[in-house]
């Protein structure tokens, strides 16, 4: 379709994808903690969870928690639960991403679920998609729904992409911070400072 062949869509979808997020800040974790395998697990999950946003956004289910404050409100304070949480995790070096050379490793479906809950405990992945979606859409297109799922397929293979660099990178790295104290914990209280951020951030937003 002609949206992916368009520099604005390439060029707003990347600066999105590799914008500082919680996606960013678990993977990084995730491949810091456990390895550049771990890593590219939680770039997986990362793609993967934006497969319920974006089907809220196809299906009409953005619109109803856009429209309802309970709903929106239940699920983002879940979100700001979990990510306190991992904020606390982080900072106190007893979550399943501890930052030590014997930390022990997490299976791939324990970077799976903790990554999907990020996704799914964030209301405003799903109205954002219900934004960002049609603007790439023509308005005289044959089949507007198939060129919203293309243009989505595309935008989780470049998270998915974009993330695994992340990931791979930060696991080569992992044993030259975890083998140095002071980088170790500056680089733990960073992550946890991050989660905290993003906490406040999405308790502090509306519909």
């Amino acid at each position: 379709m002609d949206a992916l062949q368009h520099w604005p869509f390439r060029a707003t979808a990347f600066l999105i994808v590799a914008t500082p997020g919680a996606g960013a800040i678990y993977t990084l974790a995730a491949g810091l903690s456990q390895g550049p395998r771990a890593g590219v697990w939680a770039a997986f999950a990362s793609t993967l969870g934006v497969v319920p946003h974006v089907a809220a956004a196809l299906t009409g289910l953005a619109a109803l928690l856009h429209a309802s404050a309970l709903a929106f409100d239940i699920l983002k304070w879940a979100g700001v639960a979990y990510l306190l949480w991992m904020a606390w995790g982080m900072f106190n070096d007893s979550g399943g991403l501890r930052l030590a050379a014997d930390a022990p490793r997490k299976s791939a479906a324990r970077v799976l679920s903790d990554r999907l809950a990020l996704n799914l405990l964030n209301p405003k992945l799903s109205i954002f998609f219900v934004a960002f979606l049609p603007q790439f859409v023509r308005a005289d297109a044959a089949a507007p729904l198939r060129d919203m799922i293309a243009i989505s397929a595309a935008f989780m293979a470049l998270t998915f992409a974009v993330f695994a660099g992340y990931g791979v990178a930060a696991g080569v790295l992992r044993r030259r911070v975890v083998e140095r104290p002071g980088v170790l914990e500056w680089v733990r209280r960073s992550f946890a400072a991050g989660f905290g951020v993003l906490a406040v951030k999405l308790a502090t937003s509306d519909r």
